[in-house]
This record gives C-alpha cells, structure tokens and sequence, in this order.
C-alpha cells in the first residue's frame, strides 16, 4: 500500500510541477501584456472550461501536464486584427524570451523548495553521521554495550572500523556485518578524540535485522536556513548529474543501449534509460521500504531533469524557442516558423520512438533497485 500511495503522491507533484512551468509562462505573459487566450490543464478533448478576461481556462481529458495559448505564436493562425500589439511576435526579443524561460526556469525554483523541504523533514543520509541523541541503559536484557563502553549523548562518531566520518546508513550497515565482532570506534567529545572497542548486537527494528550497539542517532535535520542555502545547492549539483545523463540517454550510446536491450538478451541495470512506467516502479519500490526522504528528493531531481530537458535547444522544445530568439536578435529580424515544423516533426518522432521503446523494456525488462 505505502509503495501505491508513493506512486500516487510522486505523480501528483510532477503532474503540478508541469502545471507550475504553464503557470510560469502565464504569468510573465500577463505581467508583459501579451494576448493570452487559452491555459488549460491536460491534453485531448475538452472536459470543461470557463472564460475571464478574454482567457479559457479549462481541463481537458488527459492529465499529462497542460499548455498556455499565446496569440501569434503558432504560425498557421491568424491573428485578430485587435490582438496584433498584444501577440507573440509584436514583442521585443527580451520579453519573448523571459515569458519561454519563465516555464523551465520554474523547475529550479520548484526544486529547490523540494530539495531544500528533504534536508528539513529527512536530513541527508550521505552527511556524516551526526551526533549521539541517547544513549541506552539497556539492550537485549542486559546493559547496552554503548552504555559499558562510555559513550554519552553529545558524543560524534567519527570512525568505525576501516571507515572514517561513516554517513548513517555505512555505519548500520557496518554494525549490522559486525555483529558479535568487536569493533574500533572512534569518538569526538569536546574537540578532543578517543577510540572504544564495541561489539554490536542483533536487533529487530519494524522487522527489519540490523546490529546494533544501543544509541539512537540525534536528529541530522537541517534548520531553515541552511535547508535553504543547502537546497539551492542541491540544485545545482543535480544539474551538473542531469546533463551528464541527459547527453548520455539521449546520445549514441543511450539510444544504442536501448535498442541492445530491446533486441539481445542483455539484462538491463540501474543506469540504463528508463520511462515513466519504469520511474513509477523505481518510486513503487522506494515507497515499499518507507524511505519518504527518497521519494521527495527523486521528485526535486526529476524536476531539474525535466526543466534542463525542456532547454535543449530544438524545436518544439523552450529551448529550440530560445534559440530561435537569440538567431533572430542576430540576424535582426523574425524567422519563418513555419520553416521549422519540419525538425519538430522529427524531434518528435525521435521523442515518441525512444519513450515507446523505454516502455516496452521497462514492462518486459523491469529494473529492479534491489541488490
């Protein structure tokens, strides 16, 4: 059921988080005076909608994102007569280009909230291991070996065994392959560090087996500000990752894997292009084990994803829109649109080819985040 109710909320956010982008080019129109006609929820056949000032705003059959109407800017429709000041293409170059970046630019507002949100309510598990909060008097019937060994609340542990500065989940998973094993830890009290010999116990947590040595972890939350500072960060190093995925799936050798996948009987991994039936299982899994923290930060990561997708350069993407802004400041006057229907014909055919391939491999070759 939580592995459900993950997809669920996981899909939900994105499904906003597109509506958020909408909302971004909406809202930059109206502030620069451009002829917004219609801002509609989904795709397909129209289930509803109203008018106000001059704008539809409505829901359509298909909840997969939605779009905002400009006037003038598909060239196959004529503009009124009365709406040629307001249209797209009456604009200076600057505006344009702030209502199509608005969209994506958005993503990285939204991801920061997201990123900065996980460090508050879960804390990064890859931060070294925080401060002891308590330490137990007793474990298993008998006096906690942490306790014997002196360690108190305050204390820092700096080192276990082989590991130095140990993130939460090295230092469960070293206890837990130690248990009955004498192990050096190394602790900071008051600036000043010291080694204690422990030896972990076996334990059951909500069912689960792990070695434990009798202490519980102080909160590793991080406060507003550094929540704030710390998402914004966050950001950008995923968009340093995103990039690098992004040329990767999208390049030879992504588009290669995937048809050696679909083809031979090679077996997919972690890394190999997937779609959202494969991100829907991936979340699925995550939310089965309990690991909200995970879910939040996979959807802020996918947010970045999607909002650096949206730049590539071509069209029909805000991207191919950007660059045809900046060739037309360039030349000093406006393109032919019309010209360019064509490479967005092709870009997506690409699109739909790749995504029904991913798929079909995410159905047929499931990639399983389990060791």
């Amino acid at each position: 059921m939580s592995g459900t109710l993950a997809i669920i909320v996981f899909f939900s956010g994105l499904l906003l988080i597109i509506l958020i982008h909408e909302g971004g080019h909406y809202l930059v129109a109206r502030a620069f005076g451009f002829q917004v006609q219609e801002y509609f929820v989904g795709f397909g056949p129209k289930v509803w909608s109203f008018r106000r000032n001059d704008i539809e705003y409505g829901v359509k059959a298909l909840p997969l994102g939605g779009y905002v109407k400009i006037a003038g800017m598909n060239p196959y429709e004529q503009v009124a007569a009365e709406d040629l000041p307001r249209s797209y293409g009456a604009k200076p170059i600057w505006q344009r280009a702030l209502v199509i970046f608005a969209g994506p630019g958005s993503h990285f507002v939204v991801a920061a909230i997201l990123f900065a949100s996980w460090l508050m309510f879960f804390g990064d598990p890859r931060t070294p291991t925080p401060t002891i909060g308590s330490v137990e008097t007793t474990l298993n019937g008998h006096a906690g070996p942490a306790e014997a060994a002196g360690l108190q609340p305050g204390d820092t542990i700096v080192g276990v065994g082989s590991l130095t500065d140990p993130t939460r989940e090295e230092l469960l998973d070293y206890t837990t392959t130690h248990v009955g094993q004498p192990v050096e830890f190394t602790i900071e009290r008051a600036g000043s560090r010291f080694t204690v010999d422990i030896t972990p116990e076996r334990d059951v947590i909500e069912g689960q087996t792990i070695g434990r040595i009798g202490i519980v972890l102080g909160p590793s939350k991080a406060g507003p500000i550094a929540a704030v500072t710390g998402g914004v960060a966050e950001v950008g190093h995923t968009v340093g990752d995103s990039l690098h995925q992004i040329t990767r799936v999208f390049g030879p050798q992504g588009v290669g894997r995937v048809f050696t996948l679909l083809f031979t009987d090679a077996q997919r991994g972690v890394q190999d292009p997937t779609s959202v039936v494969g991100i829907g299982q991936a979340v699925g899994q995550t939310g089965s084990a309990g690991d909200w923290g995970a879910v939040l930060y996979f959807l802020a990561f996918v947010t970045v994803f999607i909002g650096l997708v949206n730049l590539v350069p071509l069209p029909p993407f805000d991207g191919g829109h950007l660059a045809v802004l900046a060739i037309e400041k360039i030349r000093g006057k406006q393109m032919d649109m019309r010209k360019l229907i064509p490479v967005s014909a092709v870009v997506i055919s690409f699109f739909i080819v790749f995504v029904l391939a991913t798929i079909l491999l995410d159905l047929t070759k499931p990639i399983s985040l389990s060791p």
